[in-house]
């Protein structure tokens, strides 16, 4: 059974620019936060996954999926999942907006 999350503001909605990452630190976490062009909110660790490493927050936002632009990989942003036919696993945080503000689970 996983342990409850506490969940932090993370910001306004307003502070969010539409497919562009920007960085969050949470309780030491770094975190990318995405709001995608159909105003949904997606948080990644923002360390990819690719064995060299690097950031997420510099991805593109194309609908569901961040595209690194670093090693050319594209991500899931609901599962952190890298797609075929690379492999790997990027870490989600559950978002939620309440009236104007986000918050994220940690």
């Amino acid at each position: 059974m996983e342990a409850a999350r506490q969940t932090y503001a993370a910001g306004k909605v307003q502070d969010y620019l539409k497919q562009i990452g920007r960085v969050v630190v949470i309780e030491g976490k770094e975190l990318a936060v995405f709001r995608t062009s159909g105003d949904e909110f997606y948080a990644l660790e923002n360390r990819n996954p690719h064995p060299k490493g690097g950031p997420l927050a510099e991805g593109i936002v194309s609908g569901h999926y961040l595209y690194d632009p670093l090693y050319d990989w594209k991500i899931d942003l609901r599962t952190g999942e890298v797609q075929a036919p690379d492999k790997g696993q990027a870490t989600v945080y559950p978002v939620h907006i309440d009236g104007d503000t986000i918050f994220i689970g940690i």
